[in-house]
């Protein structure tokens, strides 16, 4: 099994779409330094920006959550 497939494997495993949520919240760290930079500087542009930026990572977590959801079904054995 080469590295790339090894690779792809574990995108779709439980352990890459824990990590994938960790970092996706991550991001979301920068996007409230930039609301805050927004309202000090009472920037709307700026502002604009974070809140697109945050209804993006709130989109991408539902996402990674609806997988995580659909690897845990697969897992239970049906019988």
């Amino acid at each position: 099994m080469s590295a790339l497939s090894k690779a792809k494997g574990f995108k779709k495993s439980k352990s890459g779409t824990y990590l994938s949520i960790g970092t996706t919240a991550f991001g979301a760290i920068s996007v409230i330094k930039q609301a805050r930079k927004a309202r000090v500087e009472s920037d709307k542009l700026l502002l604009v920006d974070a809140v697109v930026s945050a209804a993006a990572i709130v989109t991408g977590l539902a996402i990674l959550y609806r997988e995580l959801k659909r690897l845990g079904d697969d897992d239970v054995l049906l019988g």
